[in-house]
């Protein structure tokens, strides 16, 4: 067998293998400071659709630099206002800056009724942006006035950067010493332990190379590297860990070490391969969708775990070559188990079993009903952010200045009384609080209209399709923040169900290859569609609604990021379907053994439920500490990933799974003649997993 040879071959040479996992290691490592000054803020952005092809008219007839905002607060109007033109005259001087606007400006930005606050924006321009944004921010933070909030453009595109690199330093730092302390209780020794860690940080540092090779072809968001390497990291972990505990069981059966990895690869080995395909099917979904965020989120995570699996079938056996005898044999099996036991339990009232379970999953559920999405903005930021403290301080001394327009373009130049009375008429769409003609815009016409709600609320989103439908004097196009969201919302809406055919007949077919059966893919796919129910009722409640947020580090941002369902789908229905994979493989093992559906449950229960159980702990561990950063879209990930794995781990594999079985009988393994004949030749049964965790 492959997977037995190459395996071998890499224990007799461990120097060889190990060496060529560290130059990965350090190549990720020091590839780090190129990946992060490369990352993109935008996500959701939707190349092609009305909302972008308006933007892009719009810049082109009046090219416009990056902005950066402050509010400048002060008790006394009078000292304000001469701080204000002061500092503002200042910052216009700095080389790069092509203008600036505040209250007593030409452009006549607002400020407060009482004359205690003011906006104050500046336009950049050439190369530097960054840098004369950090300048020109230096000079606005030190005028004279009772307090500064400066933040936006580059500047918050900055912060993002900057707090993706911080959670994840976060999230490793305390994952990974937690993840350790697990394993040594599990395998009683800080050398087994050690294997899985040792190559989840080689999953690192493959991670950060591979999205450095991806933001070479297209962007990558600064939210990806966190999510990514959140899911190599778990992947890593829970193949190790798999490969690991088949190992010390061989061990424990008095096989020499070189025979040990052998039949470990052979069977373990093999389905931590297989285990890689489901989860890489399921990624798979993610290029189906238009956005460039997602696709290449979708590559890149397939490359991390196709960098899993390698690590997974070559450093861990050069690693259990290093580490030798110091890596425990696990004790023998005694009397049934007590999984074995649970399953006879849930065998007594399979119905009244499965029923319970399937009604907790959907009450569980139940927000994800009145889940509203935004693209994430400064919100998404900590408290401390500052880019953040200025929508809150703006918000709170100037209502509604930090509210977007809805932008209605007309492709041709409008007679002035033609496009007044256009903006007339659009001003007296519902939800629309003001409309303005803006100037400058030649060859085109250009509206823009205040909604009276928040820039990416219902009354906005509305008043973008109230806009479309309406009849126009020219082709007309809507953009702005809500349209953008309406054009994004419509993508994933034509796009999920095939995201969905990719998803299901792929994992079908593979876990029909795996188990011979036409009734256990099917169920497979319904329980999963049930943990992911319960994984984003779990999202709405806490992020949206507010609820455990201080218990969980998080807070209430009153929507989801337009990304996180999709995200959430695609890698955790993948990771629950690598579960499956273990637990139908033992159980079907023991059914070609014994012939007895119920025996089968009860013994493939007791050979994975225990290493399910632990993989699904680690994996929790990994996803959850990703909460303790300070990035909303990030938070939402991890959570969902963390709530998908425990469910799946403990509602569905341990008493879903054995219930549906025990109901289902002989009817599991069922399959019409012509797919039996295909199954017997190109099936993949042998050498399937036995591990015994306990």
């Amino acid at each position: 067998m492959v997977l037995s040879r190459l395996s071998r071959w890499c224990h007799r040479h461990p120097v060889v293998v190990v060496a060529c996992w560290v130059a990965v290691l350090v190549g990720g490592v020091l590839s780090a400071p190129a990946l992060f000054e490369r990352l993109s803020s935008d996500a959701g952005d939707l190349p092609g659709s009305e909302a972008t092809g308006a933007e892009e008219l719009v810049d082109a007839a009046s090219p416009s630099g990056d902005t950066i905002s402050a509010v400048l607060v002060d008790d006394d109007p009078a000292e304000l206002r001469g701080e204000v033109q002061r500092v503002a005259a200042e910052v216009a001087g700095l080389p790069g800056v092509a203008g600036v606007a505040h209250p007593w400006s030409a452009d006549r930005l607002p400020a407060a009724e009482d004359g205690t606050a003011a906006l104050v924006s500046v336009e950049l321009g050439g190369a530097e942006v960054e840098e004369v944004a950090e300048e020109a921010a230096g000079l606005l933070r030190g005028a004279d006035v009772g307090s500064v909030e400066v933040g936006g453009g580059p500047l918050l595109d900055l912060e993002m950067e900057e707090q993706a690199a911080k959670d994840l330093a976060t999230a490793e730092a305390v994952s990974l010493p937690v993840a350790l302390l697990i394993l040594v209780v599990l395998f009683g020794g800080i050398a087994g332990a050690s294997v899985p860690v040792l190559a989840s940080l080689t999953a690192i540092g493959g991670t950060l190379l591979t999205l450095l090779a991806v933001s070479a072809l297209t962007d990558v968001s600064v939210y990806a590297v966190n999510v990514v390497t959140m899911l190599g990291l778990g992947l890593a972990i829970d193949y190790a860990l798999l490969v690991v505990s088949r190992y010390r069981r061989e061990l424990g059966l008095g096989s020499s070490p070189a025979d040990a990895v052998g039949t470990t690869f052979a069977t373990a080995g093999r389905t931590v391969v297989f285990s890689g395909l489901t989860v890489a099917v399921s990624l798979a979904g993610l290029l189906v969708f238009a956005d460039p965020f997602l696709s290449s989120m979708g590559a890149a995570s397939l490359a991390v775990v196709l960098l899993d699996v390698a690590a997974a079938t070559t450093l861990v056996p050069a690693l259990l070559r290093v580490f030798g005898r110091r890596i425990k044999a696990a004790p023998a099996p005694r009397g049934a188990g007590r999984w074995a036991g649970w399953a006879r339990r849930v065998r007594r009232t399979p119905v009244v079993a499965a029923l319970a379970a399937a009604a907790v999953l959907g009450l569980t559920a139940v927000p994800f009903l009145g889940a509203t999405f935004e693209d994430p903005d400064a919100r998404s930021l900590p408290e401390s952010s500052d880019s953040r403290q200025l929508v809150e301080t703006a918000e709170r001394h100037l209502p509604g200045v930090t509210t977007e327009p809805v932008t209605v373009v007309v492709r041709e130049e409008l007679g002035r009384q033609e496009a007044t009375a256009y903006a007339d008429r659009l001003a007296h769409v519902d939800g629309v609080a003001s409309a303005r003609l803006r100037e400058g815009t030649p060859g085109l016409t250009v509206v823009d209209l205040l909604p009276s709600g928040p820039t990416q609320g219902a009354v906005a989103r509305q008043v973008v399709e109230e806009v479309r439908s309406l009849p126009s004097p020219g082709t007309t196009l809507v953009a702005g923040p809500a349209a953008e969201l309406v054009d994004y919302g419509a993508m994933v809406r034509d796009r999920l169900p095939l995201m969905l055919v990719v998803l299901g007949a792929g994992t079908f077919v593979l876990l029909f290859l795996f188990t011979g059966s036409v009734l256990l893919p099917v169920k497979a796919l319904l329980m999963n569609t049930l943990s992911l129910a319960a994984a984003f009722g779990a999202l709405v409640w806490v992020f949206q609604d507010g609820h455990l947020a201080g218990l969980l580090g998080t807070e209430a941002v009153g929507s989801l990021s337009i990304t996180t369902p999709v995200l959430v789908l695609g890698i955790a229905f993948g990771l629950s379907m690598d579960y499956e994979v273990f637990l139908l493989g033992a159980i079907g093992e023991a059914h070609r053994q014994t012939g007895d559906t119920d025996l089968a449950v009860e013994q493939g229960l007791q050979r994975t439920a225990g290493i399910i159980t632990a993989a699904a702990l680690l994996m929790v561990v990994v996803y959850g500490a990703f909460l303790l950063g300070g990035f909303a879209p990030v938070q939402q990930v991890g959570l969902g990933l963390a709530v998908a794995v425990a469910v799946d781990a403990t509602l569905v594999r341990l008493v879903l799974v054995p219930a549906v079985m025990t109901m289902a009988g002989r009817w599991n393994w069922w399959a019409p003649r012509p797919l039996r004949w295909l199954h017997d030749r190109v099936g993949l049964v042998e050498g399937s997993p036995t591990l015994d965790a306990r």
